[in-house]
């Protein structure tokens, strides 16, 4: 059976994609597994020998990870190398500039449905929520607008809202598209 294995640096990732989903998976014949690291370091670390374990032939991997303040080609190169080291050549390496939450501010609508915050999308239009891959701390940014917020169950309950077809984070258009594409073939 196919299968789709979503390898992540964090839980809260799982959290998000968990919550998104549904919402593109509606009668795909796939299986979701999730591979989940404590941090990019011990993804880093570990990535080549989990992946030479996984056996399934009809699995392909989507390895999803923070930018931070490191160099996206650079990060990209060195995980599709090690893909490459384990023989996982169905690999689809996905970089969250800056973080995750770049991903939340990108669609303000979202956060503000997810956590009743009036006029909150209004902030859409402001020049720095506009295109949010460029901020230069993303969590910093979302924790000031919803101080409340925390990275797990903020991404469990900002996910089912967030549009599946915003453009204003390229790096999450880029992970949508890169699961759609992996379901329809």
């Amino acid at each position: 059976m196919r299968e789709l294995v979503f390898v992540l640096e964090e839980p809260s990732a799982r959290a998000m994609i968990q919550g998104i989903l549904p919402n593109i998976i509606l009668e795909a014949n796939i299986n979701v597994r999730y591979i989940v690291f404590e941090g990019k370091q011990d993804l880093e670390k570990q990535i080549t020998r989990k992946l030479q374990g996984y056996n399934n032939p009809n699995a392909t991997f989507i390895i999803l990870r923070d930018q931070d303040s490191g160099d996206c080609q650079i990060i990209k190169t060195k995980l599709k190398q090690k893909c490459e080291s384990a023989n996982k050549f169905q690999s689809i390496v996905c970089i969250a500039c800056r973080e995750l939450e770049s991903w939340y501010i990108a669609d303000l609508e979202a956060v503000e449905k997810a956590y009743d915050k009036t006029n909150l999308s209004l902030l859409q239009n402001k020049n720095k929520f506009r295109n949010p891959d460029i901020l230069e701390s993303p969590s910093k940014e979302l924790k000031s607008l919803v101080p409340e917020y925390q990275k797990i169950n903020g991404s469990r309950i900002i996910a089912p809202y967030l549009n599946l077809e915003n453009t204003r984070s390229r790096s999450f258009y880029y992970f949508i598209n890169s699961i759609k594409k992996i379901i329809q073939s």
